[in-house]
């Protein structure tokens, strides 16, 4: 219960603008979810990459979690984990060319970036929904087929870590880790759980190694 008043009363200063929320002058897709992790923000940074690459500048930012150091690190040739965490690392080594950055100041993060490559058209965010302090333009939310986000508790009685009317704010909604033998039927079962407004997508992913 504490936990929850904490969350709401945070919400509650960014909503009525006691504390700042700030744009940039870049297009922001944000991956992110409800729950500690798990829920495959990685691998659709990665999609996300391959998919938009083709026609645009990329570049992404991410806190980095696990690095040893501070502020803001720009990955190049002599990165490690250690400088970039873990995920930011591996995504570098398999996109070298694309600019990725860690920061955990989000709004200067992507400032920096823009200032070091003008031709970025967007910036992904990993893992950036809860970060309130930056008004991203385009949120989407991940949650896994076995562990919605409407069965989850707050932590520390299960792996939710917002509120769940924050998922009234992503423009999309992806149910990963489906079975590729999903059929219809089950998905208008996760569907009907959700209760999702009009104006959010539904989507359903399968991994395949």
């Amino acid at each position: 219960m504490l936990y929850g008043l904490v969350l709401a009363l945070r919400h509650d200063l960014y909503d009525t603008h006691l504390l700042p929320s700030h744009e940039v002058d870049v297009p922001t897709i944000c991956v992110g979810n409800l729950a500690v992790g798990g829920t495959g923000k990685t691998p659709h940074i990665e999609y996300l990459i391959r998919l938009l690459s083709t026609r645009y500048k990329v570049a992404v930012l991410s806190r980095g979690y696990g690095r040893r150091s501070h502020g803001f690190c720009l990955a190049d040739e002599r990165s490690s984990a250690r400088t970039l965490g873990d995920e930011l690392m591996q995504m570098h080594r398999k996109f070298p060319a694309v600019p990725m950055a860690a920061c955990k100041n989000r709004v200067e993060g992507i400032r920096r970036l823009k200032r070091l490559y003008p031709q970025i058209d967007v910036v992904l965010l990993d893992d950036a929904f809860q970060y309130r302090a930056l008004k991203c333009g385009f949120n989407i939310l991940l949650t896994t087929a076995d562990n919605l986000y409407v069965d989850d508790l707050l932590l520390p009685w299960g792996t939710r870590r917002d509120l769940l009317t924050r998922a009234q704010h992503a423009t999309a909604i992806i149910i990963t880790k489906c079975s590729p033998s999903m059929r219809p039927i089950d998905k208008r079962v996760l569907d009907n759980k959700l209760h999702l407004p009009t104006f959010q997508k539904l989507f359903f992913l399968s991994l395949v190694y």
